[in-house]
C-alpha cells in the first residue's frame, strides 16, 4: 500500500434491481423478469462521465471491493485495486459491479425461486451466455443514467464480457480493459471444464440439478471441480516453490490414500472452502458461458472481422506464466485490434503465478492499471448527447 493507498472508509452492501421484461436469451430460453445484485463505489459526477464497470469472472461475484464489515475476512475480490488512491482511484471514477444472471450471489439463478412453480429453478434455469449477461448490464446502466462508461474491465471470464461490451454495443463505452483473456476457449480448455461439469452432475448428490430439494448438495462434485479449476489456474513453477514434493508434517510416505504431499492437502482444502460459497448449477453455467464464447463464430473465425464494430480504446494485459490464457492469446487479440485501427496499449507482465495473476496485488500489473486509468481520468469529458440520457439514480 503507498502513502496515498487508503482504504474504503464505510461498509459497503449490495443494492439490487428487478426488471419485470421478459428476457428473451441467446440459448432460446427466456426469464419472465430477473434481478441483479451490484454494489458501487466511489461518486458519480455531475455529467455521469466517470463510470466505470468491472465485469466479475467465472467464480466471482458483485463485491468487487470494500468489505462487509470489520473482520477482514469480507474483502471484495479486488480490495487491493480499487479505492481511494487506488490503480482504480475511487477519488476519481465511480465503479459499478454486478453479480451475473445465473449467479449464486443474489441474482436471479438456479437457486432463485421459478414464479412458474414456487421451487428453485434449479436444472429448469436456462443456459446464459457472455452477450446475455452484457444485455442486462445495459439494463443496469439504463437504471443506473449511465449512457456511457469512461471504460468496461475485465478479467479472464471478465475480460471477454468487456470484449462483448465493446462489439455489441460500441458507443456505449470510450475505454476497455481485457485482462488475461482470450478471443475463446481452445479444445484444452473446454475439456478442463467438461471435466469438472462431469465430476459434478456424476456426484450422487446431484439429484438431476434439482437438489435443492434435498438435504445435500453436490458437495463432493464441487470439490474435484474446484480442485481441477485450481491446478489451472496456478503456474507449474509456482507450484513447483510453493509445494515441491514436500511431504505434509512428515518425512516419509504412509502408502496410504491420504494426503500426504503438500499440494494435495492445499487442493482440498481450497475445494472444500468452494463447497460454502459456490453453488453446482450456477458452476455449470458459468464454465458452459466460458465454451460458448466466441466473438469470431459468425465472421467465419475471422477475429479482424469480429471487431469491426469496435471503437473504444483498449489496454490488453497478459501475464508470462499464464498457461490457461497464454500471453499469445492475448496478442492475437491485439493484432485484430491493431488490424482495425484501434487505439491499443498491451502490457506482459512477468509473474509467476499463473491465471490467478489478475487477482493478486503484483508491482507491476498495478502500475499498469494505475498509469491507463489516470490518463483516463486526465481525458476531457466528453461532449455528447448520449450523456443527457437518464437520471442519476444510484
Amino acid at each position: 500500500m503507498t502513502n496515498t493507498d487508503q482504504e474504503l472508509n464505510e461498509l459497503v452492501e449490495p443494492k439490487s434491481v428487478r426488471f419485470d421484461e421478459v428476457l428473451e436469451l441467446e440459448s432460446s430460453g427466456r426469464l419472465d423478469g430477473y434481478t441483479l445484485v451490484y454494489e458501487t463505489y466511489g461518486t458519480l459526477n455531475h455529467d455521469r462521465s466517470n463510470a466505470l464497470l468491472v465485469c466479475h469472472a467465472l467464480s466471482g461475484d458483485h463485491h468487487v471491493a470494500g468489505r462487509y464489515d470489520n473482520s477482514g475476512k469480507t474483502n471484495g475480490w479486488w480490495h487491493h485495486l480499487i479505492g481511494p488512491g487506488k490503480p482504480i482511484d475511487t477519488n476519481q471514477f465511480f465503479i459499478v459491479c454486478s453479480n451475473n444472471i445465473g449467479g449464486c450471489s443474489g441474482s436471479t439463478g438456479p437457486s432463485s425461486v421459478n414464479p412458474a412453480t414456487g421451487e428453485p429453478y434449479g436444472t429448469e434455469f436456462p443456459i446464459v451466455t457472455v452477450k446475455d449477461w452484457v444485455y442486462t448490464q445495459t439494463k443496469l446502466s439504463d437504471y443506473l443514467g449511465i449512457a456511457q462508461w469512461a471504460a468496461v474491465i475485465g478479467g479472464s471470464l471478465g475480460g471477454m464480457q468487456a470484449m462483448q461490451w465493446s462489439i455489441s454495443y460500441p458507443d456505449r463505452l470510450r475505454h476497455c480493459l481485457l485482462i488475461a483473456c482470450a478471443p475463446k476457449l481452445n479444445a484444452q480448455n473446454i475439456g478442463f471444464n467438461d471435466v469438472a461439469r462431469q465430476a459434478i452432475r456424476t456426484d450422487p448428490d446431484f439429484h438431476d440439478g434439482n437438489y435443492y430439494q434435498h438435504q445435500s448438495a453436490p458437495a463432493r462434485g464441487m470439490r474435484v471441480a474446484r480442485m481441477i479449476g485450481h491446478i489451472t489456474y496456478l503456474s507449474e513453477d509456482m507450484m513447483g516453490q510453493k509445494f515441491g514434493r514436500n511431504l505434509r508434517k512428515k518425512a516419509k510416505f504412509d502408502y496410504e490414500f491420504t494426503p500426504e504431499f503438500e499440494v494435495e492437502s492445499y487442493l482440498r482444502y481450497q475445494g472444500d472452502a468452494f463447497i460454502n460459497k459456490f453453488d453446482a448449477n450456477t458452476y455449470l453455467l458459468m464454465t458452459k458461458a466460458l465454451d460458448y464464447f466466441d466473438p469470431a463464430a459468425d465472421t467465419g473465425d475471422d477475429l479482424v472481422k469480429a471487431f469491426e464494430p469496435m471503437k473504444a480504446d483498449f489496454l490488453v494485459v497478459s501475464f508470462s506464466s499464464d498457461w490457461r490464457f497464454t500471453p499469445e492469446r492475448s496478442r492475437e487479440i491485439v493484432r485484430a485490434l491493431q488490424s482495425n485501427k484501434l487505439n491499443v496499449s498491451y502490457a506482459e507482465v512477468t509473474s509467476p503465478q499463473g491465471h490467478d495473476s489478475f487477482l493478486l496485488k503484483i508491482d507491476d500489473y498495478t502500475r499498469v492499471i494505475r498509469s491507463y486509468l489516470n490518463r483516463i481520468a486526465r481525458e476531457p469529458r466528453p461532449c455528447s448527447d448520449l450523456l443527457d440520457k437518464g437520471e442519476q439514480n444510484v
